[in-house]
Protein backbone atom coordinates (compact mmCIF):
# COMPACT_ATOMS: atom_id res chain seq x y z
CA UNK A 1 0.00 0.00 0.00
CA UNK A 2 1.38 3.40 -0.97
CA UNK A 3 2.25 5.98 1.65
CA UNK A 4 0.33 9.24 1.64
CA UNK A 5 1.50 12.71 2.56
CA UNK A 6 0.13 13.23 6.06
CA UNK A 7 -2.05 16.27 6.54
CA UNK A 8 -0.53 19.05 8.59
CA UNK A 9 -1.97 19.26 12.12
CA UNK A 10 -2.77 22.95 11.46
CA UNK A 11 -3.53 25.26 8.55
CA UNK A 12 -0.70 26.48 6.31
CA UNK A 13 -0.98 29.98 7.79
CA UNK A 14 -1.34 28.86 11.41
CA UNK A 15 2.33 29.30 12.29
CA UNK A 16 2.55 32.90 11.10
CA UNK A 17 4.28 35.23 11.71
CA UNK A 18 7.07 32.81 12.68
CA UNK A 19 6.78 30.50 9.65
CA UNK A 20 4.80 31.70 6.66
CA UNK A 21 2.07 29.92 4.73
CA UNK A 22 4.33 30.15 1.67
CA UNK A 23 7.08 28.24 3.47
CA UNK A 24 4.69 25.51 4.58
CA UNK A 25 3.15 25.24 1.12
CA UNK A 26 6.59 24.60 -0.34
CA UNK A 27 8.03 22.62 2.55
CA UNK A 28 5.04 20.36 3.14
CA UNK A 29 3.40 20.45 -0.27
CA UNK A 30 6.54 20.09 -2.39
CA UNK A 31 9.47 18.77 -0.34
CA UNK A 32 7.63 16.38 1.98
CA UNK A 33 5.34 15.29 -0.84
CA UNK A 34 8.39 14.72 -3.03
CA UNK A 35 9.94 12.34 -0.50
CA UNK A 36 6.67 10.41 -0.29
CA UNK A 37 6.44 10.16 -4.08
CA UNK A 38 10.02 8.89 -4.44
CA UNK A 39 9.54 6.40 -1.61
CA UNK A 40 6.36 5.03 -3.20
CA UNK A 41 8.15 4.68 -6.54
CA UNK A 42 10.97 2.73 -4.90
CA UNK A 43 8.50 0.43 -3.14
CA UNK A 44 6.61 -0.16 -6.37
CA UNK A 45 9.86 -1.20 -8.05
CA UNK A 46 11.03 -3.57 -5.28
CA UNK A 47 8.62 -6.21 -4.01
CA UNK A 48 10.86 -6.90 -0.99
CA UNK A 49 9.94 -3.44 0.35
CA UNK A 50 6.21 -3.86 -0.05
CA UNK A 51 4.11 -4.26 3.09
CA UNK A 52 6.72 -2.73 5.40
CA UNK A 53 5.82 0.12 7.73
CA UNK A 54 7.60 3.44 7.46
CA UNK A 55 9.51 2.66 10.66
CA UNK A 56 10.60 -0.71 9.25
CA UNK A 57 11.85 0.96 6.08
CA UNK A 58 13.79 3.55 8.06
CA UNK A 59 15.36 0.81 10.18
CA UNK A 60 16.20 -1.67 7.42
CA UNK A 61 17.14 0.23 4.25
CA UNK A 62 20.04 2.25 2.91
CA UNK A 63 20.74 4.71 0.14
CA UNK A 64 17.86 6.36 -1.67
CA UNK A 65 15.13 4.28 -0.04
CA UNK A 66 16.44 5.16 3.43
CA UNK A 67 16.86 8.83 2.51
CA UNK A 68 13.26 9.16 1.36
CA UNK A 69 11.74 7.01 4.13
CA UNK A 70 13.69 8.83 6.83
CA UNK A 71 12.79 12.22 5.40
CA UNK A 72 9.11 11.26 5.41
CA UNK A 73 9.45 10.21 9.07
CA UNK A 74 11.55 13.24 10.08
CA UNK A 75 9.18 15.72 8.46
CA UNK A 76 6.08 14.18 10.02
CA UNK A 77 7.82 14.39 13.40
CA UNK A 78 8.83 18.00 12.72
CA UNK A 79 5.27 19.12 11.92
CA UNK A 80 4.11 17.63 15.23
CA UNK A 81 7.00 19.31 17.07
CA UNK A 82 5.31 22.65 16.40
CA UNK A 83 1.92 24.09 17.26
CA UNK A 84 0.17 27.44 16.76
CA UNK A 85 -0.37 27.33 20.53
CA UNK A 86 3.22 26.30 21.24
CA UNK A 87 6.15 28.10 22.73
CA UNK A 88 6.91 29.00 26.28
CA UNK A 89 8.49 26.40 28.50
CA UNK A 90 7.60 22.80 29.34
CA UNK A 91 6.09 21.73 32.65
CA UNK A 92 5.99 18.55 34.70
CA UNK A 93 8.41 15.66 34.23
CA UNK A 94 9.95 17.07 31.07
CA UNK A 95 10.72 20.42 32.70
CA UNK A 96 12.39 18.62 35.60
CA UNK A 97 14.41 16.47 33.21
CA UNK A 98 15.57 19.56 31.28
CA UNK A 99 16.69 21.25 34.51
CA UNK A 100 18.46 18.08 35.67
CA UNK A 101 20.18 17.48 32.33
CA UNK A 102 21.13 21.04 31.34
CA UNK A 103 20.97 23.08 34.55
CA UNK A 104 18.09 25.31 33.47
CA UNK A 105 15.68 25.86 30.61
CA UNK A 106 17.72 28.87 29.46
CA UNK A 107 20.89 26.78 29.39
CA UNK A 108 19.07 24.11 27.42
CA UNK A 109 17.89 26.69 24.86
CA UNK A 110 21.41 28.06 24.49
CA UNK A 111 22.83 24.58 23.92
CA UNK A 112 20.08 23.69 21.45
CA UNK A 113 20.58 26.96 19.55
CA UNK A 114 24.30 26.24 19.30
CA UNK A 115 23.65 22.72 18.03
CA UNK A 116 21.04 23.81 15.49
CA UNK A 117 23.17 26.70 14.28
CA UNK A 118 26.32 24.59 14.13
CA UNK A 119 24.91 21.71 12.10
CA UNK A 120 26.95 21.93 8.91
CA UNK A 121 24.81 21.94 5.79
CA UNK A 122 21.42 20.30 5.82
CA UNK A 123 20.12 18.42 8.83
CA UNK A 124 18.21 18.38 12.06
CA UNK A 125 18.57 19.29 15.74
CA UNK A 126 16.83 16.97 18.20
CA UNK A 127 15.97 16.79 21.87
CA UNK A 128 16.19 13.12 22.84
CA UNK A 129 15.69 11.10 26.00
CA UNK A 130 18.10 8.41 27.09
CA UNK A 131 16.98 5.15 28.67
CA UNK A 132 17.64 6.52 32.17
CA UNK A 133 15.33 9.49 31.55
CA UNK A 134 18.10 12.06 31.16
CA UNK A 135 18.06 14.25 28.08
CA UNK A 136 20.53 15.08 25.34
CA UNK A 137 20.71 17.24 22.23
CA UNK A 138 21.89 15.59 19.04
CA UNK A 139 22.21 16.74 15.45
CA UNK A 140 21.91 14.62 12.34
CA UNK A 141 22.93 15.40 8.80
CA UNK A 142 20.76 15.09 5.73
CA UNK A 143 18.14 12.33 6.28
CA UNK A 144 19.77 10.72 9.30
CA UNK A 145 17.52 10.37 12.32
CA UNK A 146 17.77 9.25 15.95
CA UNK A 147 14.72 7.09 15.20
CA UNK A 148 17.22 4.45 14.07
CA UNK A 149 18.91 4.37 17.48
CA UNK A 150 17.82 2.01 20.24
CA UNK A 151 19.46 4.04 23.04
CA UNK A 152 17.43 7.25 22.68
CA UNK A 153 13.84 8.37 22.11
CA UNK A 154 13.28 11.49 19.96
CA UNK A 155 11.18 14.09 21.78
CA UNK A 156 11.14 17.01 19.32
CA UNK A 157 13.08 18.31 16.35
CA UNK A 158 13.96 21.47 14.49
CA UNK A 159 14.51 21.12 10.75
CA UNK A 160 17.59 23.11 9.74
CA UNK A 161 17.54 22.27 6.04
CA UNK A 162 17.59 25.60 4.23
CA UNK A 163 14.19 24.97 2.63
CA UNK A 164 12.68 25.10 6.14
CA UNK A 165 13.46 28.80 6.50
CA UNK A 166 14.86 30.41 3.33
CA UNK A 167 11.59 32.04 2.18
CA UNK A 168 11.13 33.74 5.55
CA UNK A 169 14.68 34.23 6.83
CA UNK A 170 16.90 33.82 3.77
CA UNK A 171 20.19 32.41 5.06
CA UNK A 172 19.68 33.55 8.68
CA UNK A 173 19.30 30.18 10.37
CA UNK A 174 19.74 31.72 13.83
CA UNK A 175 16.71 33.98 13.34
CA UNK A 176 14.63 30.99 12.22
CA UNK A 177 15.65 28.89 15.23
CA UNK A 178 14.85 31.82 17.54
CA UNK A 179 11.38 32.05 15.97
CA UNK A 180 10.93 28.26 16.19
CA UNK A 181 10.94 28.49 19.99
CA UNK A 182 7.62 30.35 19.78
CA UNK A 183 6.08 27.28 18.15
CA UNK A 184 7.54 24.36 20.12
CA UNK A 185 4.84 21.82 20.95
CA UNK A 186 5.75 20.88 24.50
CA UNK A 187 2.68 18.65 24.82
CA UNK A 188 4.05 16.52 21.96
CA UNK A 189 7.50 16.41 23.54
CA UNK A 190 6.03 15.49 26.93
CA UNK A 191 3.94 12.70 25.37
CA UNK A 192 7.06 11.28 23.72
CA UNK A 193 8.96 11.53 26.99
CA UNK A 194 6.19 9.74 28.86
CA UNK A 195 6.05 6.79 26.44
CA UNK A 196 9.83 6.29 26.07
Amino acid sequence: MAFAVPALPYAHNALEPHISAETLQFHHGKHHAGYVGKLNAAIEADKALQGKSLEELVASTQGGVFNNAAQVWNHSFYWDSMSPKGGGAPTGDLAKAIDASFGSFAAFQDKFNTAAGGQFGSGWAWLVAKADGSLDIVTTGNADTPATRSDVTPLLTCDVWEHAYYVDYRNDRAAYVKAWWSLVNWDFAQANYSKR
